[in-house]
């Protein structure tokens, strides 16, 4: 008996459980077999500690799981990583890993990772300092266009470098001065591609051709210089009726108002174009200028894909058709079970039953189509896929887990989907996905009950492919797209560098010379002690050109006067010109120079003051006419005596002429001019200009 109550007993006791777990149980055949979200991943990760999507190969292939799982190994605890679509995670990214925990049973650190970057970490049953600033330090630092690979590496160096809490206080206060939008990218992307071909571009064409016509402007200018100093380009008046040169006899007493009267000058082409056998060479030193800019910039912008090197396999690629498309077969409704359930129990169970009473083939497919999956975020493309894995016509429908969105790409030949389309309620479906998608899917079912059958079907229109992932993530070349207008603003930029940089150098010329410290000579002219021979061949020039003008202006000089100008004249042009041809000699010297210098400023006074002109001052003959006498030593060293100064060393005694000796090519050293040989040093005993011109008509042996 007593047996027999205990096995009663247990029978009631299995009755009333079985009867509990029936009335616990979700309705319907199929509804244990529908994994929730947390269950899957929890099983995922119970087989590898790291699972990758495979909704998401362009951005992060489920090939790169190795490299999180070598990232997680430094962090020193048992670590889960997830990474998935963002619209798996919703706003609850903490929540999903609390429920995937609960799943799992196991201690350790809990990470979640989207296509978006690091969503959240937990710490269950382990100690990890510096989790949560960690997390925050990322969210605040990483760069927006940073890889979830790049993320997770990223947090993996906070956490293991002791200052977590630092660090993500000092990225805080950076985002909160800079804002969420100033930092810079990580990764080149085509439009900074598009700005260094530019910039390169420029660089390529204008610092060559810049350094090119700045240094020929530069080259050319010192030929001007050069040629000037050697006469040529220069004009040296000569007088009609008379001859110059050693040897040769000028003009009398009686002619020289008439010899002053006309003298003209003889034009001499200047240095002519820049020559070309100098040319080419400076023109190959730009060319290789330019190929090292262009070879520095190839290797600044070395960059040839955007993203972290990831490269999507062909398995990585068709993963998730051969999930969905195993899905659909063995079920004509299939849930992702890595996105958030929409879809109830009881839910579930209806569609399926109404797919079964159709007399046309529907399959429905709710999954997300983010645009990082295989097809680009294609609807028609992710269908034509999974149609030619199943190898069977229907009317495929695409619901969006996360958004609510229904999508209808027709394979079968029964269906005329244009009724469809022109429902008063489109098919477009908007709207809280849980609210609101099953209840959808469910009027789209008895849309599809009362729509016409087609006596023959059709095919959708070929989609276009995918963009190549690979492809996708290269960069165009740098010497590509905008590198050619950056030559042509090269060019411009060039042309106006040189004006610049010719505009400043005549500025500063200008300005030097302005500010060069100078005794005054005759008219206001520059009287230097230690003059140059460049400047002596230029200064003989202009003055012997305004002495000739002045004799043309002057209306009616007395005869002295014109007698002086013409002496002073003759004796300047046998001194510079002894070829009589109207140049400056290419052997003039120093001395020579500089006493045609002292004639020529000698013969303008004379045309407006010819008494002035008799004398000028011994210790500087370039200081001009002297009107008075001071006490000195004359140059030869005999006693003091009242000796002809100018205004410059009538007060304070200026420094005596120096020129460099005949013979060094102008660059011999400094002497006093009234021990060099020839007519000039005379000057230093105080001789007049009269003497003057005689000396050196006597030096020449012209009578």
């Amino acid at each position: 008996m007593r047996r027999t109550g205990w096995v009663l007993v247990a029978g009631w006791l299995a009755v009333l459980f079985c009867a509990g777990a029936v009335q616990a149980a979700p309705a319907g055949p199929r509804a244990s077999g529908d994994p929730t979200q947390y269950a899957y991943l929890a099983a995922r990760l119970r087989a590898s500690p790291v699972y990758v999507s495979d909704q998401i190969p362009r951005e992060v292939p489920r090939s790169t799981a190795p490299a999180f799982a070598r990232e997680a190994r430094r962090l020193g605890v048992p670590t889960y990583v997830m990474v998935l679509p963002q619209s798996s995670y919703g706003s609850d990214a903490d929540g999903l890993l609390a429920g995937v925990h609960d799943r799992l049973g196991r201690r350790g650190l809990y990470v979640a990772l989207s296509d978006s970057g690091l969503d959240a970490a937990q710490t269950y049953g382990v100690d990890l300092p510096g989790t949560a600033d960690a997390v925050s330090e990322s969210v605040y630092a990483m760069p927006y266009d940073a890889t979830p690979r790049e993320v997770f590496r990223h947090f993996v160096e906070v956490v293991t470098s002791g200052q977590a809490h630092q660090r993500a206080e000092e990225a805080r206060a950076a985002h909160e001065d800079e804002g969420p939008d100033d930092g810079p990218g990580l990764h080149t992307d085509t439009t900074e591609r598009e700005n260094q071909s530019f910039v390169t571009g420029i660089a390529v064409l204008g610092i060559p051709l810049s350094a090119l016509l700045v240094t020929v402007h530069a080259l050319q200018r010192r030929r001007v210089r050069r040629a000037a100093a050697a006469g040529g380009g220069g004009r040296v008046p000569t007088a009609r009726g008379g001859t110059q040169g050693g040897g040769k006899k000028a003009g009398g007493g009686k002619q020289a108002g008439k010899a002053v009267g006309n003298a003209r000058q003889r034009p001499v082409a200047g240095p002519g174009p820049f020559p070309r056998a100098r040319l080419l060479p400076l023109m190959a030193g730009a060319a290789v200028l330019g190929g090292l800019i262009a070879f520095t910039a190839s290797q600044v912008f070395d960059d040839t894909t955007s993203g972290d090197g990831s490269r999507p396999t062909a398995a990585d690629m068709r993963a998730r058709i051969d999930r969905v498309s195993a899905g659909l077969r063995r079920d004509p409704l299939y849930v992702d079970p890595e996105s958030r359930s929409t879809l109830d129990g009881a839910e579930r169970d209806r569609l399926r039953e109404r797919l079964r009473e159709l007399d046309v083939p529907v399959v429905i497919a709710a999954v997300p189509t983010p645009p990082d999956d295989e097809s680009g975020g294609s609807t028609e493309l992710l269908a034509k896929q999974v149609h030619d894995r199943l190898r069977r016509d229907a009317l495929m429908v695409f619901a969006d887990p996360s958004t609510g969105g229904i999508e209808l790409v027709n394979y079968s030949p029964r269906v005329d989907d244009s009724y469809l389309v022109d429902r008063p309620r489109d098919l477009t479906y908007t709207g809280p996905a849980e609210e609101q998608l099953g209840r959808h899917l469910d009027e789209l079912l008895t849309y599809v009950d009362k729509a016409p059958r087609a006596k023959t079907g059709g095919s959708p229109y070929e989609p276009p492919p995918a963009d190549d992932p690979v492809e996708e993530k290269a960069l165009p070349g740098l010497f590509t797209g905008d590198f050619e207008p950056g030559m042509v603003i090269g060019t411009f930029a060039a042309g106006l560098v040189f004006g610049l940089v010719a505009a400043a150098r005549a500025v500063v010329r200008w300005l030097v010379g302005r500010k060069r410290p100078t005794a005054p000579g005759a008219g206001g002219a520059a009287a230097p002690d230690r003059p140059t021979l460049a400047w002596l061949r230029r200064t003989a020039r202009q003055d012997l050109d305004a002495l000739t003008a002045a004799s043309e202006a002057s209306a009616a000089p007395s005869e002295e006067a014109r007698r002086r100008a013409w002496e002073c004249l003759d004796a300047a042009a046998l001194l510079i010109d002894g070829d009589s041809d109207g140049r400056i000699d290419a052997d003039a010297g120093p001395v020579g120079l500089a006493c045609a210098v002292v004639l020529a400023r000698a013969g303008r006074t004379a045309l407006g003051e010819p008494a002035a002109a008799r004398q000028v001052c011994h210790r500087n003959p370039l200081h001009g006419v002297a009107r008075r006498r001071a006490t000195a030593r004359p140059a030869d060293g005999g006693a003091a005596r009242p000796l002809p100064v100018g205004e410059a060393c009538r007060v304070t005694p200026g420094p005596v002429l120096r020129l460099r000796s005949p013979g060094s090519g102008g660059r011999g050293g400094y002497v006093p001019y009234a021990t060099l040989p020839g007519p000039l040093a005379a000057l230093g005993d105080g001789v007049g200009i009269d003497q003057l011109t005689r000396d050196v008509r006597e030096y020449f042996g012209v009578h």
